[in-house]
C-alpha cells in the first residue's frame, strides 16, 4: 500500500495518463504518429527529487512534472501535455491509484473474512451467553457471533466495490469540462487505454461525491473492524476472560506490572477507526467546491486518501492476525453462562406459561418474581421455579430448561454463509 501511494508511483501514473492522451491525439490525427512514438520511446518517469526541485520555482507540481519530462524529449516535447489541464492528469491518475489501492483493501477483506469464517466453523456449537446492554440476555454460540462479523465484512466488500466503480472514471475534458482544447474522442480513447470509463460529465475536475463515497465506504469498514475489536476487548476483561489476544514469548504487557496481558491490537484498531471516520468527514466537506472548481480539496486529499487506505489496510491485516491467533476459552464461556443460575431461561418459561393458557402479564410477573429473587439473593433460578407448584403444574420444566433450544437453528445461518460464498450457477 505504501508503494501504491508513493511519489514514484504517482509520477509514473501521471506519465501514463499523458502518454495515453498523446496516443489518442495521434489516433484522431492531430499529432503526427511519429511524434507520439518518439515521445513514448524517450519519456521517462522523473525522480521525485527533480520534480520537487523544480516545483520550488514553479510552485505548481504538474507544471514542474511537465517541464522535467518534456526537457528530455527534444522538439517532439512540444506535444507533451497537449490540450490538457492539470486536473485532467491529476484526477485521471488518482482514479488509477484508487483502483490499485482498492484491490489491496479487497484482498485484506478476503483474508479477514476467511479467518473469521474458519474460527466460526470451529466454534459453531460453542455455547456462550449473549449480552444486551452489557448484561446477560440469552445463550448464543461463539461461532454464530463470529459469523455475523463475516456477513458484515461481505457487506463492506459490496460497499467498497460500488465506491471503486464510481471512481473507475477519467476526465480529459479541459479547463472547465467543455472539451474546448481537447475532444470527447481523445478522452474516450485515452480512458479506454487506461482501463477507465470517461466521466459522463466533469468540470475542471471529477466531482468529489465520488471520492466522498469512497472515503465513507472505508470509514464504514473501519467502523465494522472497530465493532469487532471492541467485542474482543470486552470479552478479554479479567472478569469475563472468554477470549485473549495472542501473547508472544518475551512480550511485555506493561513496563510496571509483569502480570499484564492487554488487548493492545484490538485497542489499536479501535483508535485508528476514529481517525478514518474523520477522513470521511473531510471527503464530505470536499463535495461543495466553488463553481467549476477550487483547490480547497487538493491539499487535504493528499493526506486523507493515502492515510485512509494505509490505515484500513493495516487494520485489516492486524484483524486477520488477531482472529487467527485468538485464544478462545469455552470453559470460561460455560462458567459465565452459569453465573446467573439459569436466569437466561426466563423467556422460555414465560412463553411456556402463555402456551399453557396463562394470561401474558400474569405469566410475566410470575417469572419475574423468581428472576428478581435469584438476581438479588444469588439463588438458582431453576431451583426456585421448580419449587413453585403453580408453575411446575402447568409446564414441562425439563423442556423449558433445555439449553439445546437456543442453538437448534445455528446451522441455518451457516448455510446462508455457504450460499453466499458459492452462488448458484446461472442457467445458460
Amino acid at each position: 500500500m505504501t508503494r501504491v501511494w508513493s511519489e514514484e508511483a504517482k509520477l509514473e501514473r501521471w506519465l501514463n495518463v499523458e502518454l495515453a492522451a498523446l496516443d489518442a491525439w495521434a489516433q484522431v490525427g492531430t499529432v503526427p504518429a511519429s511524434s507520439a512514438r518518439a515521445v513514448r520511446e524517450r519519456a521517462r518517469v522523473p525522480s521525485p527529487e527533480r520534480v520537487a526541485e523544480l516545483e520550488r520555482t514553479t510552485n505548481h507540481d504538474v507544471a514542474a512534472f511537465v517541464d522535467v519530462v518534456s526537457s528530455e524529449l527534444g522538439p517532439e516535447g512540444r506535444w507533451f501535455h497537449y490540450g490538457l489541464t492539470s486536473s485532467d492528469v491529476l484526477d485521471t491518475a488518482l482514479a488509477l491509484t484508487v483502483q490499485d489501492a482498492g484491490a489491496l483493501i479487497r484482498d485484506g477483506i478476503d483474508r479477514a473474512s476467511e479467518a473469521v469464517v474458519a474460527r466460526a466453523q470451529e466454534h459453531r456449537d460453542t455455547v456462550t451467553i449473549g449480552r444486551t446492554h452489557g448484561v446477560h440476555a440469552e445463550p448464543t454460540t461463539f461461532g454464530l457471533k463470529l459469523l455475523g462479523w463475516a456477513f458484515e465484512l461481505e457487506r463492506n466488500r459490496g460497499r467498497l466495490d460500488h465506491a471503486l466503480a464510481g471512481m473507475r472514471v477519467g476526465k480529459l475534458s479541459g479547463a472547465v469540462g467543455t472539451y474546448a482544447t481537447t475532444t470527447p474522442d481523445v478522452e474516450r480513447i485515452a480512458c479506454e487505454a487506461l482501463g477507465l470509463e470517461p466521466a459522463p460529465s466533469s468540470t475542471q475536475i471529477l466531482q468529489r461525491d465520488r471520492h466522498a463515497e469512497l472515503l465513507t465506504a472505508l470509514s464504514i469498514l473501519a467502523s465494522s473492524l472497530d465493532r469487532f475489536a471492541l467485542e474482543i476487548r470486552h470479552l478479554a476483561r479479567t472478569e469475563v476472560r472468554e477470549v485473549e489476544e495472542p501473547f508472544a514469548a518475551g512480550q511485555k504487557g506493561s513496563s510496571a506490572m509483569p502480570h499484564k496481558r492487554n488487548p493492545i491490537v484490538s485497542e489499536r484498531i479501535c483508535g485508528l477507526a476514529r481517525l478514518v471516520r474523520g477522513y470521511a468527514l473531510v471527503g464530505l466537506e470536499n463535495v461543495a467546491l466553488w463553481h467549476e472548481r477550487d483547490i480547497s480539496h487538493s491539499s487535504n486529499e493528499r493526506v486523507v486518501l493515502p492515510d485512509a487506505f494505509l490505515a484500513v489496510d493495516y487494520m485489516l491485516d492486524r484483524f486477520a492476525w488477531l482472529v487467527q491467533g485468538l485464544v478462545i476459552r469455552p470453559e470460561r464461556m460455560r462458567a459465565n453462562l452459569e453465573a446467573t443460575g439459569g436466569l437466561f431461561f426466563s423467556q422460555r418459561l414465560l412463553l411456556a406459561l402463555v402456551q399453557s393458557g396463562q394470561e401474558r402479564d400474569a405469566a410475566y410477573r410470575m417469572v419475574q418474581r423468581h428472576a428478581m429473587r435469584a438476581w438479588d439473593e444469588g439463588l438458582d433460578f431453576r431451583g426456585l421455579v421448580r419449587a413453585d407448584p403453580e408453575i411446575a403444574a402447568r409446564v414441562d420444566l425439563d423442556d423449558v430448561f433445555d439449553l439445546r433450544a437456543y442453538i437448534r437453528h445455528v446451522d441455518v445461518v451457516f448455510d446462508r454463509m455457504r450460499a453466499e460464498q458459492v452462488p448458484e450457477e446461472v442457467e445458460a
